[in-house]
């Protein structure tokens, strides 16, 4: 398995393998609008300070991880959207190795921490704890949704 920087020419396979992990267990989204998940990858590909990266055996994408990074008091953070794996390879230490190799990554480019949000009730949460994560206890996730 490699890691590398991914770019318009694996959009088609970072959108199927997208598709493939979130539209099953546990997530079930319903991303029926091609137009909005075009748009989605999209915004977590293509900004500014976009890091979207791929994990692949030979030419086939089983990992991917796309963010942006940000610059903060405390030092540039890589933060997360979206972290997913193949899930014929979950819980083969995939992810392990992708979050590992990604760490490495990072470290070589000055980036010093990695922020990601995840459902507390999903196997993402353990899967980070597992690899070293801390729950931000002071920290509260917020959302409001606006009325038509």
């Amino acid at each position: 398995m490699r890691l590398r920087k991914l770019n318009d020419t694996d959009r088609e396979a970072v959108t199927a393998l997208f598709l493939e992990v979130f539209s099953g267990d546990p997530w079930h989204d319903d991303w029926s609008s091609r137009d909005q998940l075009t748009a989605y990858i999209d915004d977590l590909t293509g900004q500014r300070n976009s890091l979207a990266l791929g994990y692949f055996d030979g030419a086939q994408l089983c990992a991917a991880s796309l963010g942006c990074v940000k610059h903060w008091f405390r030092g540039t953070e890589y933060c997360v959207d979206e972290f997913f794996v193949d899930p014929r390879l979950q819980g083969r230490g995939t992810g392990t190795a992708f979050l590992r190799e990604t760490e490495a990554l990072l470290r070589e480019m000055g980036i010093r921490a990695i922020f990601l949000q995840t459902g507390r009730t999903v196997p993402a949460f353990a899967f980070y704890l597992k690899n070293g994560f801390s729950e931000l206890e002071d920290h509260v996730s917020l959302s409001k949704r606006i009325p038509e």
